[in-house]
């Protein structure tokens, strides 16, 4: 498998978006929707401090975490990446959107490429996603990704996933 970290940061265009490296740059931008362990930063300082984890996970060949920027103005909208290992040959998928973004294509967009990234760069075999059983949103995504249901692992989540096709 090619995994994380890798000599340089891989940037994914499609459209009118690029994924690319978050920089501490971009923390104003994205303070509102950064997590960490499911946690809501509370301002940009606790943002700042959740973007030095994400990025030890990188370096740490745990994960892989795309800003996702809009190409004219290079502003993050959202994030999207691999989370928490890549075990057994899958990567667990994520992502957030700024509100003002929402409802324009653009996390389509942006999963897809992650997606790909992750069959043809990472050599995954499995690409999956855990959600909300009440966010509509979310699972309306993962259905129009081709995600195919798999479990609900507890009593307000549920799991989608892609395999590779062989």
């Amino acid at each position: 498998m090619n995994l994380p970290p890798y000599d340089v940061f891989p940037v994914l265009t499609s459209d009118n978006i690029l994924l690319r490296e978050i920089l501490t740059a971009d923390i104003n931008d994205i303070f509102e929707i950064s997590y960490y362990d499911s946690k809501q930063a509370s301002g940009a300082e606790e943002a700042l401090v959740m973007l030095s984890k994400i990025d030890r996970n990188y370096r740490d060949g745990n994960s892989i975490h795309w800003g996702i920027a809009d190409k004219e103005s290079n502003v993050i909208m959202g994030t999207c990446g691999y989370y928490r290992g890549f075990k057994n040959k899958a990567g667990e998928l994520g992502c957030v959107l700024r509100s003002q973004f929402r409802g324009k294509g653009i996390m389509t967009s942006a999963m897809r490429s992650a997606i790909a990234f992750g069959f043809n760069e990472m050599l995954l075999e499995r690409v999956f996603a855990i959600t909300g059983k009440d966010n509509f949103k979310a699972i309306k995504l993962m259905e129009r990704l081709e995600f195919k249901k798999k479990s609900e692992p507890d009593d307000t989540n549920v799991e989608y996933e892609i395999l590779a096709k062989k």
